[in-house]
């Protein structure tokens, strides 16, 4: 527990708000304990119910989170404060950060002029050439694309559109593993995580199953490149995971398909099974570069009107300069060839570390995408043994809400020559934590 701050306040939203206040100055840190409710409530000569509410507050807007018996701790994301990934220690081979290689990323080349314009582009938010590539983009993998948006990125777009439909307290599905800013994203908004396992293929039919049960009023989800497994629909999937679907049909589903054209697999996706509430978020960042803040959205009509209402009344629209410089990407053959290289190259990878640690007798899985996701037993002694032999990859604890341990070893950069050298490394860290840990 963090001793060096004291909470103080006499009312529940004086408590927050002192909470709060340690947390952005950084006196409390990620994973910080609270003081229990009625020792804090003592401690400040409150009733344990102030406390009680001051610590529901916190949790509905992302601070902190309760662990049973290990109480409530400052979330691993805070909504609050500027929190940056760590830094890749110096001589050590990233392989953590989930990024791709910018050998197969374009160079940018935004518009040579923008003219000025009277007022603002609220009127047209949307440049008719991107508008037309992006249905066409959809529409190329069977997504209903009559209908079509924009946003400024993935993570943009679902915020928007959960807090559109949903309400503080209601619960939402979520992969587990799963991405971790998603993760993070939503408590953030005030919504409840309900994990749904995933394995190769996706969601599991019998934890959505449980998770549609137990009142869900969305589902997240990836149909390829899933961040952190690689994990991709199949037909089969897919078909039993609509079915489950159509039960509830007032339930949002928004399917996050980041990895569209490097994730080395056909697209299966619940959006061509004609589900009532639906969107799909395509973003551009993986293939053309990770400036380009710029998502393209298909969906049904309501879901799609009530996403543009709100960005109507906040930033109103994407940049229209941005528009440019994706829609001359989008439909530039050299570009177009550039990113197919990368999807091969990004596929050779990921199988040459699979085979690699395969005959090592190491099981991993990455069916598509740009990582590997490799079960292990002790996280940390994996991660630090790795570090010791130059190699920095991500503790699976920032994916995972009930998963079993792993870590995950992002391959975009990694030529397959290094695979073998990392593998060898991999089952030489394992035996020294079975020695160390005892398996």
């Amino acid at each position: 527990m963090a001793t060096q701050y004291s909470i103080s306040g006499t009312t529940a939203k004086g408590i927050a708000a002192s909470v709060e206040r340690g947390v952005t100055e950084g006196e409390l840190a990620p994973g910080d304990a609270l003081p229990p409710v009625r020792r804090l409530a003592d401690e400040l000569g409150v009733s344990p119910g102030t406390v009680a509410t001051a610590y529901k507050e916190l949790r509905q807007r992302g601070l902190v989170v309760t662990r049973g018996r290990g109480g409530t701790v400052v979330a691993e994301a805070p909504s609050v404060a500027s929190r940056r990934p760590p830094r890749v220690p110096e001589g050590l081979v990233d392989l953590a950060g989930g990024h791709p290689d910018p050998a197969f990323l374009p160079v940018l080349r935004p518009p040579a002029e923008v003219r000025p314009v009277y007022g603002s582009h609220r009127a047209a938010p949307r440049l008719p050439a991107l508008e037309e590539l992006a249905r066409a983009w959809f529409a190329r993998d069977g997504v209903p694309a009559e209908r079509v948006t924009f946003a400024h990125g993935a993570l943009d777009c679902v915020a928007r559109l959960l807090s559109t439909e949903l309400r503080p307290g209601d619960a939402v599905a979520v992969e587990d593993p799963g991405f971790h800013h998603l993760l993070d994203l939503v408590p953030a908004l005030g919504l409840r995580m309900v994990p749904v396992a995933v394995d190769r293929e996706g969601m599991t039919p019998d934890a959505l199953r449980a998770a549609l049960r137990a009142g869900v009023r969305a589902v997240l989800c990836s149909p390829r490149g899933q961040s952190p497994t690689g994990a991709c629909f199949t037909p089969e999937r897919r078909d039993e995971l609509v079915a489950l679907l159509r039960e509830f049909p007032e339930v949002l589903v928004v399917e996050d398909d980041h990895n569209a054209e490097i994730s080395g697999v056909a697209s299966v996706s619940l959006a061509t099974a004609g589900l009532e509430r639906w969107a799909q978020v395509r973003t551009v960042s993986k293939h053309l570069g990770i400036d380009l803040r710029w998502a393209g959205v298909a969906g049904d009509p309501v879901t799609l009107a009530r996403h543009d209402g709100r960005m109507l009344m906040t930033s109103g629209w994407v940049s229209h300069v941005l528009q440019e410089t994706v829609a001359g990407l989008l439909s530039d053959p050299g570009v177009t060839r550039l990113v197919a290289a990368g999807e091969a190259a990004y596929a050779e990878r990921r199988r040459a570390l699979i085979d690699a640690l395969g005959a090592y007798g190491i099981r991993s899985t990455g069916p598509s995408g740009l990582s590997v996701w490799v079960p292990v037993r002790d996280e940390s002694a994996v991660v630090n043994g790795l570090r010791t032999q130059g190699w920095w990859v991500a503790a699976g604890a920032r994916f995972r809400i009930a998963a079993p341990t792993a870590v995950r070893i992002t391959t975009a950069t990694l030529p397959p020559a290094d695979a073998r050298r990392l593998a060898s490394d991999f089952a030489a860290v394992l035996g020294d934590a079975q020695a160390t840990y005892g398996g």
